[in-house]
């Protein structure tokens, strides 16, 4: 455990920053939440680029230790505080998580995350196409949890919390899971591991619920 808490800068209805504080509370970690206002730009001030140069959410700091990227962020919090439990040491299985964390931040972000941005932030992406790209992801992932509890084998892993925030929120960018009960399965097989914490829903969200 560390000494102190870690300081988690973040949005609340930031899907990459909801993997870190997801992550944090599975581990049992002290964290101090700090609010970053996106709206005001906040994330574009000088004084949070000197922390992520990017200008983006999610960024830790472990007691000086400053990292920025969340897929980057759930790699170290795990490889440093879980135990070996959340990312394997055997080649093939971390290969396997390997795949999911590129799945994280290729497809998911493609698919969902930007179907959600549309509807949640309004940015000015193509919705048809990020919804069509949101199914073609959750057929594939449909197929694969048919196979597995989990993404990467039958116990989670930092895969499962990679991707597990901007597909529970996926109707929120008008993508139905309705179609996917092993998706949703394995959603709520997340969602009772001991310190699942949930992310914000809109009212998007909330109408979907």
């Amino acid at each position: 455990m560390s000494q102190q808490p870690i300081k988690l800068y973040r949005h609340p209805l930031s899907g990459h920053a909801h993997r870190v504080e997801l992550m944090l509370s599975l581990l049992g970690q002290p964290t101090e939440l700090i609010f970053v206002d996106l709206m005001k730009g906040a994330h574009k001030l000088p004084e949070f680029l000197a922390l992520n140069s990017f200008g983006q959410v999610p960024v830790i700091d472990d007691n000086g230790t400053v990292l920025a990227d969340s897929n980057a962020i759930l790699v170290y919090l795990a490889t440093k505080y879980g135990n070996g439990e959340w990312l394997p040491s055997d080649p093939v299985a971390q290969a396997k998580v390997q795949r999911w964390l590129s799945v994280a931040a290729g497809q998911i972000n493609s698919g969902p995350a930007t179907a959600r941005l549309i509807t949640v932030f309004g940015a000015g992406y193509n919705a048809q196409d990020a919804i069509s790209k949101s199914h073609t992801l959750l057929t594939v992932m449909e197929q694969e949890l048919g196979k597995s509890k989990f993404l990467a084998g039958d116990k989670p892993t930092v895969a499962d919390v990679a991707a597990y925030t901007y597909v529970s929120h996926a109707p929120e960018g008008n993508v139905a899971l309705t179609d996917y009960p092993n998706v949703r399965a394995w959603l709520s097989s997340i969602e009772a591991l001991p310190n699942f914490v949930g992310m914000q829903r809109t009212a998007k969200g909330l109408q979907q619920a």
